[in-house]
């Protein structure tokens, strides 16, 4: 329990600081798991706390002391960011989703809180990617596998594979257990990603099933060699998620960066633009995709199975990964 006093007193009970306040409130909403969200929530916590010591903040230091109009204050500001820009519609509106959830977790109700950042912001995210997905090319993908694994990383190469080669997200390739997917491969000739899955969505009725080709089947048999003894996934008995965070995937990102590769995720971005061009037999709208070349059922069609196989409740999400409608 993080609260450090009495909770009508200085930032609601949680230290003197404003920038100390905020993780604690998190950490005690989540209960001390959910560690990416929980970081995600106090890197943007942790931007409004710089915005309130600058010139152009209140100058405050306790939370008892933010109000609506102070939301809407740095709502403005961030508006003013965007449109210099130097920040993203997407990334404005995260910080002041980030903002609500900390000063609920603060204050214990949703009393004081921006109802809509999008309208807050006056402005609407395009959703549409804008740069075209690094990884697509295999020899690349195979290049950072060597990397990774002359730099004693083998565990992040398996993540690599398992994450172009299926889609998954970081933690459900480190999550995936192993050897169930191996045997679906074999005695079905496909794969049902459920372990590690985000919002809970597994089982009979979240189904994700994923055709297996020879990228999957190989990414599947690394996968296991490098799995540690007695564990089924990518995380050794004695370790616990955030140690393979912190001790495999934080050093490997410069490994990513330093082959060109922005992170883990641009890997489901590479899945889901091969799989747009292997369900239309054209290429995906990022990578130049046209008009004239894709009916629109066509193309409704592939991004409402790319949805279902990247575990996404919308098709509208896919334009995120292959670009908006050609």
């Amino acid at each position: 329990m993080a609260l450090v006093g009495r909770r009508d007193g200085r930032n609601f009970g949680y230290g003197r600081q404003l920038s100390y306040a905020g993780p604690q409130a998190l950490k005690d909403m989540f209960g001390g798991g959910h560690y990416g969200t929980v970081k995600a929530h106090c890197d943007r916590w942790q931007a409004f706390v710089k915005w309130c010591r600058s010139e152009q903040g209140p100058g405050i230091n306790d939370a008892r002391q933010i109000d609506r109009k102070v939301l809407a204050d740095y709502a403005a500001y961030l508006r003013e960011v965007v449109e210099r820009g130097d920040l993203a519609i997407s990334t404005a509106q995260n910080r002041l989703s980030s903002l609500n959830r900390t000063m609920a977790a603060l204050r214990g109700d949703q009393y004081v809180k921006l109802p809509s950042p999008s309208k807050a912001l006056g402005m609407q995210r395009t959703g549409g990617r804008q740069s075209v997905p690094q990884g697509q090319d295999r020899d690349h993908i195979q290049r950072i596998v060597e990397a990774l694994c002359s730099c004693q990383h083998p565990r992040a190469a398996a993540i690599v594979q398992l994450a172009r080669a299926t889609g998954m997200r970081l933690r459900e390739a480190i999550l995936a257990d192993l050897p169930r997917l191996s045997r679906e491969a074999n005695d079905l000739g496909r794969i049902n990603i459920q372990d590690g899955t985000k919002g809970g969505r597994v089982g009979a009725s979240a189904p994700r099933w994923i055709a297996v080709d020879d990228h999957v089947r190989g990414a599947l048999s690394f996968a296991r060699q490098v799995s540690p003894a007695g564990s089924r996934n990518l995380i050794a008995p004695s370790e616990s998620f955030l140690k393979v965070l912190q001790t495999i995937v934080r050093p490997a990102r410069d490994i990513l960066h330093a082959h060109n590769l922005r992170g883990f995720h641009e890997l489901r971005a590479a899945y889901a633009c091969e799989r747009y061009q292997q369900i239309t037999q054209h290429r995906a709208p990022i990578n130049g995709g046209q008009r004239c070349e894709l009916n629109q059922h066509l193309d409704r069609e592939a991004r409402r199975q790319i949805s279902y196989e990247l575990g996404h409740g919308r098709i509208d999400v896919v334009a995120a990964y292959v670009g908006g409608r050609p």
